[in-house]
Parts: structure tokens; sequence; C-alpha cells
């Protein structure tokens, strides 16, 4: 059939503006039909409506945040170079450079035998987002908003604050409406950040409604003349989405209605940057997980970058714990606080560990361990005050109670709902699922 012009297409129709009218009423009800528009019940029981990732990039250290290695035997080896004290009434040892966080101990489910495939960055953080090291793959949000659509039609229902890559937020062969919106750039002012094109006083809403139902009216036209919709189907609901948006989004981003003791809980804009250690405004990111949180969104990422230590580990580890350990504690007790902790999964980690130093030594960098490293959970599902797992006496190997990303992946999307052997996708001859073709293992150890 051949494509239409504008202008044949509203003279040869005998109800001109009136068919475009119904056209765009039925386009709206298409639209709203389709699954991404409304929450979809989870298939398995759901302890968790959320998440919130708190993604630690560069390898952090964690024999000097969460798993302390003393030194012990004759012979000195690698260890904790920073002290560490037991808190809350779980006796969990905490890291002197995470005081804040250490107050809520009683809160988090530590996992010390985590392990990974690479030591190398790139790879090693695809493989924490998508399950693959090499080739383009959705990421974790994308899966889990795939699978159990959003909460609140008028906003994404994955976010990605801070982000860095494409990859972080990419939705792959999934349909593109389940890819994440980013928001901020590593190393922008997060001050500043906001999604793009969603303000704009220049009409009033009504009018914008109007003008947004003429030109999907020509759009859903179009769509029907074609056999490749894809990507014209996700044009049709970004514009739909981004006209709700405009509605939300500003408000949930202006966080000047918080109160001045909250703003100062979250440290909002008190990060500098120091050596490697960006200003990444984490407080900021905290508070608005928090509210987007309360909004609906479904999966939410907050990025901090810098903790590849290699050169002054002492220094820029310290630096990037004070950034992020006030606001950290400020979230969790803020949602605990609003009784969302209890239905939000907090997650906590990076693409790998480092292997410690010698607390006397002279050396002071370091470099990456997948063999052995931590993560830690908190909120909906997880057992609070609990460690699972262990590294080895160096913390150089995880030796019990290992935890692939693989098996971290399939417990998150059990924790939502969603199985992680059967959520899936046909793509180039095979079915793809989060967990990948060897799956993962739900650590049922963890679990309440």
């Amino acid at each position: 059939m051949a494509s239409l012009s504008r202008r044949h297409m509203l003279q040869s129709t005998s109800c001109g503006f009136g068919y475009l009218a119904f056209s765009a009423m039925a386009a709206q009800q298409s639209i709203a039909a389709t699954p991404n528009a409304t929450a979809k019940a989870p298939p398995l029981p759901a302890k968790a409506k959320r998440v919130i990732f708190l993604c630690m990039s560069g390898g952090p250290a964690h024999l000097d945040t969460f798993d302390y290695k003393p030194q012990t035997g004759k012979k000195p080896h690698p260890g904790s170079v920073f002290k560490f004290k037991k808190h809350g009434d779980s006796g969990l040892p905490v890291s002197e450079l995470m005081p804040h966080t250490a107050q809520h101990v009683d809160k988090l489910c530590m996992l010390n035998g985590m392990y990974c495939d690479t030591g190398n960055h790139a790879q090693s953080f695809l493989q924490l987002h998508t399950g693959e090291r090499l080739r383009k793959r959705p990421s974790m949000g994308a899966w889990i908003n795939y699978g159990l659509g959003t909460e609140n039609q008028n906003l994404p229902g994955f976010i990605s604050l801070n982000t860095s890559k494409p990859s972080v937020y990419s939705s792959a062969f999934l349909p593109p409406v389940y890819e994440g919106t980013p928001i901020g750039v590593n190393g922008e002012d997060m001050g500043k950040a906001t999604i793009p094109s969603i303000a704009g006083n220049h009409l009033p809403s009504p009018v914008k409604r109007r003008q947004l139902d003429f030109i999907q009216a020509m759009n859903r036209r179009h769509l029907e003349q074609r056999d490749q919709t894809d990507d014209l189907e996700a044009v049709i609901q970004s514009m739909e989405l981004g006209y709700r948006m405009q509605t939300s989004a500003p408000a949930l981003l202006d966080i000047s209605d918080e109160p001045a003791h909250v703003l100062e809980a979250y440290r909002v804009g008190k990060q500098k940057p120091r050596k490697t250690c960006k200003a990444s405004d984490f407080g900021r990111q905290c508070l608005l997980a928090r509210r987007f949180a309360e909004a609906g969104v479904r999966f939410i990422e907050l990025n901090h970058g810098s903790w590849d230590q290699h050169k002054y580990h002492r220094e820029e580890l310290k630096a990037n714990c004070e950034s992020v350990d006030a606001p950290i504690a400020a979230l969790l007790a803020d949602l605990d606080q609003r009784g969302l902790l209890d239905e939000t999964l907090v997650v906590w980690g990076g693409e790998f560990g480092r292997p410690g130093l010698l607390p006397d030594g002279k050396k002071n960098e370091s470099g990456h361990n997948p063999r052995g490293f931590t993560f830690w959970l908190a909120g909906a599902g997880v057992k609070p005050g609990l460690a699972y797992g262990k590294t080895d006496p160096t913390g150089g190997r995880a030796i019990e109670g290992r935890v692939h990303f693989r098996d971290l992946h399939a417990t998150i999307l059990h924790l939502m709902g969603l199985p992680h052997d059967t959520l899936s996708v046909q793509h180039a001859g095979r079915k793809h699922r989060l967990t990948g073709p060897q799956g993962g293992k739900v650590v049922k150890g963890i679990l309440t």
C-alpha cells in the first residue's frame, strides 16, 4: 500500500479531523492495553515491590569496608588496613570508614562469598548488570521492568542515576519501552541533571494533549502500513510516557520541598572531588531514589564511580566511603521510617573486590579481585543482621557460601516474584534469560 501524505489522508477521509480525533482515542486505548501500561502480577509470591541498586563502580575494597581480615599466625599477610568494630545486636564487624552505615548493620545481609568470572572492569561491570561479559544483553532493571511492568504510568519503570554507560540501562532485544531512563552522567553536577524535554510551559496542557493526539494519529496510520514496527511502537509509547511525565517527574526531581534536616541527613551537595573520587552528589541520588521509590518506580540504580584504588588506596578509599556512608544510612533510615524498607530491596556492591594490603606495609595501591568480595542486601525478603559466606584468611578467594553474579540475579528476581529460569525471551534462534544458559541458584539461606 502506498504511503499517504498528511494532506491526502485528510482529504480522503470522510470525517477529516473527526477521524483523527477518533484515531487518537483508539491509539490511546491501544497504548493503554500494552503490557507495560500497568503493573503485572508476579508469577511467584513476591517479597519486594522494587529494587534500589547502589552501584559502586570500580571495585570496592571489601577487606576495608565489610569483610574484616585481621592478622593471624606468625607471618604477616594481606588483610584489612583500617580498623573494624562490631556493631548492633548482630555484632557484624564494619570498617571505621563506614560509621553511619554501621548504625544500620542489623538491617544488612552481608554476602561475603561473592565471586565472578573476570577481573577486567568493562566485562565484569557488564556481567554484573546483564549477566553477559561480551555481548549486548538486557540489563537487570530492564528484565524486571519487562517482567512486572510499572506501578506508575506517569513515570518510567526503570531509572538510572549518574549513569556511566548505556549498557547499564539497555533493554537490548527486549522492547525498547523497558529500557531505563538515564538521569545525569558520571561526573556531572547531579543538582542540574534532569530528564530531557519533559518540562515546557509554552502551551497549556489541553493544547499539548491535542497536539500529541494529532501526531499520534498520524504515527498510528504510519504504523499500520509497515511490518517492522518495534522502533515505531517505541516512539509512540515514549511520546505518550513523555507527555504523562510532565505532570509527575519535574516535581519529583525538585527536592526544594524537602526539610533542611532531611537534606542535611542525606548530605545533599556536600561531596567534594578528591583525587579520583568524583563529586557525584551521592546524597542527592539517595534522596531521589527514596522519592522515586515512593512514587512507584520499579528499579532505581544509583552510581558512584572511582572505587578503583590503584595508586592511593587509603586516601581514595576513605574519600569514597565518606561520600556514600551518610547518604546510605539516611536512605535506609528514611525507607524504614516511611514503611518502604519492608517492600524495597536495597543492593550494594561493585563489579569485583580488591586484594588486601599488609597493614604495616608501605604499599598503597591495590588491584582487582574477582575471586572473592562482598555485596550486601537490605530490606524486603532478606535476613537482617546476617553474614553469609566467607573468604579465606587473606580475603583473596570465596571459600564458603559462594554466590556468583548469576546467583545474585536469580535471588533478586525471586524476591521480586519472577522465576529466573522461565523469565525469558526468544531472540536470534534461542531463548535468553538474565541468568544465561548456565542459570543461577536462588540463595535460599539468606531469605526470610
